[in-house]
């Protein structure tokens, strides 16, 4: 019965929505499913199916969920936001409140600018740093993600340094021809692709922790080498801290690795679980955003109340060294337990079981994993009423809420797998 209304919303979504979902991934097609599981609530460290099942939830909805599914003190926030009004389409103390949490939390913000989703402060961040440097070129990593931006949909694969071609049908090759696609973690190839483009080299922008191909940690001195490349060229340094701004460290990687960027793209926890982002960086870079400056950058519902509130809410509890304590605790005993059975890769409390042997330290890497065994351990796990992500190369994420008996259920489900 459960089987059978689950198809039919499946049969329904499928004439309404394109490929009956929002966002592709949730298709759950890499995992070898005909058709997604549809979730409907979610409680602490579990979330559950519209047939009424209850999974441990390793996704949170893909990181902004830090304090678990419906997080009573989240909650009350947006519940009180909401009576005062839901948007303005004006300026709010909290827009000024949630501002002063992220200039006070991340070590290279100066100001921050307030937007709705991630892809849109990446597209705003490149926009800036274009106008800021007076150059057109941008400088990306394969297997890294930066939103559905024309610019950086680019992928060209390995190779020193490569002209970028559109990923995906609709994108220009005009509009790509000034992306530049090298290898994460290899500091000759950067700096070979510096030097045959730097006089034109806007911004080098990379995740400081990959974790658009599963989790990749920056090898030493890597962050450190781009720094030092972006001084010498002029170019400018952009840290997509989506994933990583609030989780891996309060000050996301750029305090935890202890290297600064010029620009910051923010987003997920900062939202508090709604839909907003942000980007930010050294003043006199921002202040060439409108209306101080020249740089158009605009949005109706930017800022909006109730995501604000949220936000709010979520990052002035991040303030207690205390949470990170408790991350670190849970993540390792996550890692510990998983790390019998493949290649796990953790930074904090955001981690990834790759099956695949040695070290992942780039996209190359990463597709060596075994993803139709991968498709298996899901299937395996959702029987077992564990929720992975529906792709080997995406994040384990760890909240709060995940207590020791989450964990280690999910490590004997995953040990039971593999003795079968």
């Amino acid at each position: 019965m459960a089987l059978a209304a689950r198809s039919a919303l499946w049969s329904r979504a499928t004439k309404l929505i394109p490929g009956g979902v929002n966002s592709p991934v949730r298709a759950m097609r890499a995992v070898g499913l005909d058709e997604p599981v549809f979730m409907r609530a979610g409680e602490g460290a579990l979330i559950e199916d519209v047939a009424g099942r209850r999974y441990v939830d390793w996704v949170m909805s893909w990181g902004p969920l830090v304090f678990g599914h419906a997080d009573p003190e989240t909650l009350e926030a947006i519940g009180a936001a909401a009576r005062r009004g839901t948007t303005f389409g004006a300026p709010t103390e909290a827009e000024v409140e949630l501002a002063a949490e992220v200039v006070d939390a991340v070590p290279s913000v100066e100001l921050v600018r307030l937007v709705s989703s991630g892809t849109e402060a990446a597209m705003s961040t490149i926009r800036l740093a274009r106008a800021f440097t007076h150059r057109d070129r941008i400088l990306k990593f394969a297997g890294c993600y930066h939103g559905h931006v024309d610019a950086l949909l680019a992928d060209a694969g390995s190779g020193l340094a490569t002209l970028g071609i559109p990923s995906s049908p609709g994108v220009p090759t005009g509009v790509t021809a000034d992306t530049i696609v090298t290898r994460f973690n290899d500091v000759d190839a950067v700096a070979a692709a510096v030097e045959r483009f730097g006089e034109g080299l806007a911004a080098i922008v990379v995740e400081p922790v990959a974790g658009n191909m599963g989790v990749v940690p920056p090898e030493p001195g890597f962050l450190e080498a781009l720094r030092a490349l972006c001084d010498a060229s002029g170019a400018l340094l952009v840290f997509d801290e989506v994933i990583t701004g609030f989780r891996v460290a309060r000050g996301g990687a750029q305090e935890r690795f202890g290297v600064l960027p010029d620009l910051t793209i923010l987003g997920k926890i900062v939202g508090g679980g709604l839909p907003a982002a942000a980007f930010g960086g050294r003043a006199e870079i921002m202040e060439r955003l409108a209306p101080a400056g020249d740089v158009y950058q605009a949005g109706t519902l930017s800022g909006n109340p109730l995501a604000t509130a949220a936000g709010i809410s979520v990052l002035r509890r991040l303030r207690e060294p205390a949470v990170y304590e408790r991350l670190e605790e849970k993540g390792a005993r996550l890692e510990t337990g998983l790390g019998s059975f493949g290649r796990v890769q953790r930074v904090g409390a955001m981690a990834t079981l790759f099956l695949a042997d040695g070290p992942i330290r780039t996209f190359t890497d990463a597709k060596r994993s075994d993803t139709e065994r991968y498709g298996a351990l899901f299937r395996h796990l959702l029987e077992r009423g564990i929720y992975l992500a529906p792709s080997q190369f995406e994040c384990l994420f760890v909240s709060l809420a995940h207590e020791d008996e989450h964990i280690d259920a999910t490590i004997d489900a995953v040990a039971d797998f593999f003795a079968s």
